[in-house]
């Protein structure tokens, strides 16, 4: 990461993070960094907010208006501080078991609201802090510490999930593929409704060595030779998608924002007295 990055947007006294080796996360922030540098925001105006697991130590990191709260209950902390501040971007860092599945409810409200928070999840596809249990978003038949014979649930598409409860835009990218995660979360910031980015993020000291998956390079090699664009996943049939991680912008349809609507409703009642 160049030097200015770092110096500009992260509490150097709190470096270096404590990710394991390999872990994916370190890219993944250093994208979302590098984002909001393009993106040109002030970072007194950012603000950011996570809930409980390995991604979301990453405001600790983060200079920047930071709020590190309960598990699963980012976006509810984020909804109150976006409706008290609505001049605020606000940034959601948070895990696939934070988001999905405690945090299930708050995340399918927030898409549905449209309201303007970015969201980027960070899916290792297991419980990476808490020891190694399966997730929502966990492949079937895949091993965690509570599935040691394999996870017969079918798993969560976290893109999917957002576009159908109201999500105005959608993205997926892979720790691989830090240029294209910048370029996502730099399209997501200048949304002005609810954006979902999801990062897949590779965990090698528990979902890879549960799944033999191999070291953190054979994990990052798995994600360049299997991720496929939607332009490409068009030219090929279901069974050659088979087992592959779809990848790119999904869905961009700008909707009225929810705290923009909101203060319709207060400028109408006080224009009524």
């Amino acid at each position: 990461m160049p030097s200015n990055l770092v110096e500009k947007y992260f509490r150097t006294e709190k470096l270096p993070q404590i990710w394991c080796p390999g872990c994916g996360h370190g890219v993944i922030t250093r994208s979302i960094v590098d984002a909001i540098d393009q993106a040109g925001l002030d970072k007194d105006k950012v603000c950011i907010v996570s809930g409980i697991g390995c991604s979301s130590r990453a405001p600790g990191y983060m200079d920047f208006n930071t709020l590190h709260t309960t598990h699963g209950r980012a976006l509810a902390f984020a909804t109150g501080i976006k409706l008290a501040k609505p001049e605020l971007k606000v940034i959601v860092i948070t895990g696939d078991g934070d988001a999905t599945a405690i945090g299930g409810n708050h995340f399918i409200h927030a898409c549905r609201r449209n309201i303007g928070i970015t969201t980027i999840v960070y899916n290792n596809n297991i419980y990476g802090m808490t020891g190694g249990q399966y997730s929502p978003t966990t492949p079937k038949h895949e091993k965690g510490t509570t599935a040691p014979f394999g996870n017969i649930d079918k798993a969560f598409d976290i893109c999917d999930l957002a576009s159908a409860a109201g999500a105005s835009y959608v993205g997926r990218s892979t720790a691989y593929h830090a240029n294209l995660t910048t370029t996502l979360v730099k399209n997501a910031l200048n949304n002005e409704g609810f954006s979902l980015v999801e990062a897949v993020s590779g965990c090698p000291t528990y979902y890879g060595r549960k799944n033999k998956k191999g070291n953190a390079v054979d994990m990052m090699n798995w994600y360049k030779d299997n991720a496929v664009t939607a332009a490409a996943a068009a030219k090929l049939s279901e069974e050659q998608m088979a087992g592959k991680i779809l990848i790119g912008e999904f869905k961009n349809k700008p909707e009225p924002e929810y705290t923009s609507e909101y203060q319709k409703i207060i400028d109408k009642l006080a224009k009524g007295r």
